[in-house]
């Protein structure tokens, strides 16, 4: 996506307010979507080892950035992409009991990625994984968390308004949902991301599902995913319709887990049976993890939806072409 320039943009809050209301964001949603989904605040790493497998792929073509160490020679150490599957390992390790999870704040690299508003090299993000039964594998128990982390987001819109009245962004009461299918039936002309545009204006607050599929009609995912987290019939993102910059801004991704079952189909379409190898998804097809459900809710994104900025480096400390920089501060678009 290009750089979005806003006509007489002007931003409501200086950077001292700024730094002061994102800690306040921060505080309360955590607090808030722990409450929520009965989630307990875990430690996380930061990088981990290749050979585990336990790193996110993503759409399978970003570079993790990687390095060695000396006391580990024969193998390579990666930045976390996200903590897809370390928190379903995590959560069997540390024994949780059913209905009860973790969340972790989780910073990444994100080397590959294409700089524009929305998008960082740097990630921070809420990282949250929760038990279900295996009979709770359901889009029903999709739609219910998806309701929960949406009351979260309008909670803490809530209390931050209410001590910077008038600076934060309004949004609206309820959210919706949608496949990808149905938006591809709808406007089959349209690309993808041209279609969540379409449907989040039109809906203001949308979690579109089933992300990683083929669609009928084209023939081709609406989005990629990997393979071996999200079961593809039973994720989705959580979209709202960003008015400042007149486009669609994601702020979660999220899914049921893959079963045994989903994880051999998905590896299969994806080309991808070699992973079957992996400690990880040795434990996963043997039965060893739990069914769970979790996702990834973006600090910095929430952070610029809430508070009306249209650039995420005026929430976060990242780093930025020049053109881009200079283009930005003769806008008033001022970059920390």
């Amino acid at each position: 996506m290009p750089l979005i320039i806003p006509k007489d943009y002007v931003p409501k809050l200086n950077i001292r307010d700024t730094e002061a209301a994102i800690s306040i964001i921060r505080e309360t949603f955590q607090d808030k979507l722990s409450t929520e989904l009965t989630l307990q605040r875990m430690s996380a790493p930061m990088f981990v080892e290749k050979s585990t497998g336990l790193n996110d792929n993503l759409n399978g073509i970003e570079r993790p950035v990687s390095f060695d160490i000396k006391n580990i020679p024969d193998d390579q150490i990666e930045v976390v992409h996200s903590l897809a599957k370390w928190k379903r390992f995590a959560l069997k390790r540390y024994n949780f009991p059913m209905h009860e999870g973790l969340y972790t704040n989780m910073n990444a690299i994100r080397r590959d990625e294409d700089l524009d508003n929305f998008h960082s090299i740097y990630v921070d993000q809420w990282d949250w994984e929760k038990i279900i039964k295996k009979e709770e594998r359901t889009e029903e128990t999709l739609k219910n968390t998806v309701r929960k982390i949406f009351a979260a987001i309008k909670q803490t819109e809530q209390y931050v308004r209410k001590i910077y009245p008038g600076s934060i962004y309004r949004l609206p009461d309820q959210i919706s949902f949608v496949t990808t299918q149905e938006l591809e039936n709808r406007w089959p002309e349209l690309s993808p991301q041209e279609r969540e545009d379409k449907i989040a204006e039109e809906q203001k607050a949308v979690f579109l599902m089933k992300i990683g599929d083929k669609l009928e009609k084209s023939g081709k995912p609406h989005d990629g995913r990997a393979p071996d987290y999200d079961d593809w019939q039973l994720n989705g993102d959580i979209i709202f319709w960003y008015e400042p910059l007149h486009c669609k801004l994601e702020v979660s991704s999220m899914g049921i887990r893959v079963s045994e079952t989903s994880l051999k189909e998905q590896l299969i379409k994806a080309n991808a049976q070699n992973r079957e190898q992996l400690p990880f998804h040795k434990m996963l097809l043997n039965g060893d993890l739990p069914y769970t459900i979790g996702g990834g809710i973006g600090q910095s994104r929430l952070c610029m939806l809430l508070l009306a900025k249209v650039h995420i480096g005026e929430v976060q400390a990242s780093i930025w072409p020049k053109e881009m920089a200079d283009q930005c501060e003769k806008n008033n678009i001022h970059l920390l």
